[in-house]
């Protein structure tokens, strides 16, 4: 492993990780991150540590900020995932051709219902998307959104739906929907 050389005013950087570890132990403990992916985020900022450690001038607090900001990127790219998988899904069970229609319209009638519940802005969105088929792009061109920002309105509106979603006694009848539920957990 490329070490830099050391400065007079910093420690090498193997003396400086072995009396950063039990903090960074912590700091990942209480971000909950699980221990498969804390390695993950750790190794992220230790190689941006060890890029910048020429110009960083105090190492460990630019490292526990570091750390912090990757647990919560984490956390975030988490969330996306189980949005886009209530997408993804919504869009399937829309577009099964093989479906009955009057499986298909109790289907409809459930996710109008759940629709209903959200916010108008929500309600707009939504409806374009799921009801109509409109593509992203389509929905921001539509309600006169940029089509740039429209991936951060979806994905707020799409959080609201699987909220109500998963607190609905539909979310029992689909296996998605219960893998969904421990994902969000």
């Amino acid at each position: 492993m490329f070490s830099p050389a050391p400065t007079e005013s910093f420690p090498p950087f193997e003396d400086f990780l072995k009396a950063v570890e039990p903090k960074l132990k912590r700091l990942l403990a209480r971000n909950n991150i699980p221990s498969e992916d804390a390695e993950d985020v750790l190794q992220q900022s230790l190689l941006a540590l060890l890029y910048q450690w020429e110009r960083v001038r105090d190492p460990e607090r630019w490292l526990f900020g570091t750390v912090k900001r990757n647990c919560l990127m984490y956390w975030r790219a988490k969330r996306r995932r189980v949005y886009s998988a209530v997408d993804v899904t919504l869009l399937e069970w829309l577009s099964e051709p093989l479906a009955p229609s009057q499986e298909r319209s109790d289907l409809l009638a459930d996710l109008e219902s759940l629709i209903d519940r959200l916010p108008k802005r929500c309600r707009r969105v939504l409806r374009l998307r799921y009801r109509l088929g409109y593509e992203p792009p389509e929905v921001a061109a539509k309600l006169g959104y940029r089509a740039s920002s429209m991936g951060k309105v979806l994905n707020r509106c799409l959080k609201a739906l699987a909220r109500e979603l998963l607190a609905s006694d539909l979310a029992d009848e689909l296996p998605e929907c219960k893998s969904a539920q421990r994902r969000l957990r």
